[in-house]
């Protein structure tokens, strides 16, 4: 008997199409294979990830800007790149970035060295590491920013005040990793090391520097945002001149056009110093 029409309708709608999971298989697949290859080139190019966020932040910073925000507080990126030129042509501004990175230069370096010579004199000894260490972490979690005056009583209000300040806003984080960098090596190295008869300029160089590189590094990114924010907080205060000075003039001229001007110069000279930083890492990371 054969089958009414109805049945052969029904018949064929229950029936997959032909070739229609195959498809849809292969489809899934495809996408999946091209996830997959997106994120193994977003793994070998980290670089389009931040250059990705930093669009997004422009881009936020200037619609908010332009719509939502008050023009006399905040100005949008356009504009503000758009006036690097009438900013660096501004009188003062050249002699001020010279000195503010004079200043930056100097506070870092022996920032670095004090930080060093100090995480190394309490690393090395266990009986210093116990003593000393807590009081360097007093120290360090004081708001440096409410001794600031008896920095301008010994060194006035010149150049080396915020040097000097800007060295105590960076050597405690060098210090601090100097100290944990020591700590992770294997006592082993140091014994067979000095087994072997090897003086301890021999031991600083081929033990204990190299495994003390990454977190010295990390010390020196820390103390290198220290430093930057101990010289910017003294010339805010006390200067005449460097950038702090600017930074403080334009604010209350409400010229955020130019504020944020000096802002992105600023930041160029944090991304220079922490190249350099980087670049000195990778070199010497070679010892390793």
């Amino acid at each position: 008997m054969s089958a009414t029409p109805s049945t052969s309708v029904r018949t064929a709608a229950a029936r997959p199409r032909e070739g229609g999971e195959p498809a849809l298989n292969s489809r899934r697949r495809g996408n999946e294979r091209s996830a997959a290859a997106a994120r193994r080139f977003l793994l070998r190019h980290p670089g389009i990830v931040r250059l990705g966020v930093v669009i997004l932040i422009m881009i936020a910073w200037e619609i908010a800007a332009r719509w939502f925000m008050d023009p006399l507080f905040i100005a949008p990126p356009s504009r503000v790149f758009t006036s690097l030129g009438s900013v660096l042509g501004t009188a003062g501004i050249p002699a001020a970035l010279r000195l503010t990175f004079f200043e930056l230069a100097v506070a870092f370096v022996i920032a670095v060295t004090l930080g060093l010579v100090i995480g190394l004199a309490i690393g090395l000894q266990p009986f210093a590491r116990r003593s000393l260490m807590p009081i360097v972490l007093l120290v360090y979690g004081l708001p440096q920013i409410t001794i600031l005056p008896l920095f301008i009583l010994l060194f006035g209000i010149g150049a080396a005040s915020k040097i000097a300040f800007g060295v105590t806003h960076g050597v405690f984080p060098i210090v601090i990793t100097v100290v944990a960098g020591v700590q992770n090596i294997k006592p082993i190295l140091l014994t067979s090391a000095r087994s072997m008869g090897a003086s301890r300029w021999q031991v600083l160089r081929w033990v204990i520097f190299p495994h003390m590189i990454p977190s010295f590094f990390a010390g020196m990114r820390l103390g290198m945002s220290g430093v930057l924010l101990g010289v910017l907080l003294a010339e805010l205060y006390v200067s005449t001149a460097g950038i702090g000075y600017f930074t403080q003039m334009f604010t209350e001229n409400f010229d955020p056009t130019k504020l944020f001007g000096l802002i992105t110069m600023l930041a160029a000279m944090a991304i220079a110093l922490n190249e350099i930083v980087r670049r000195a890492e990778i070199h010497f990371s070679r010892w390793r």
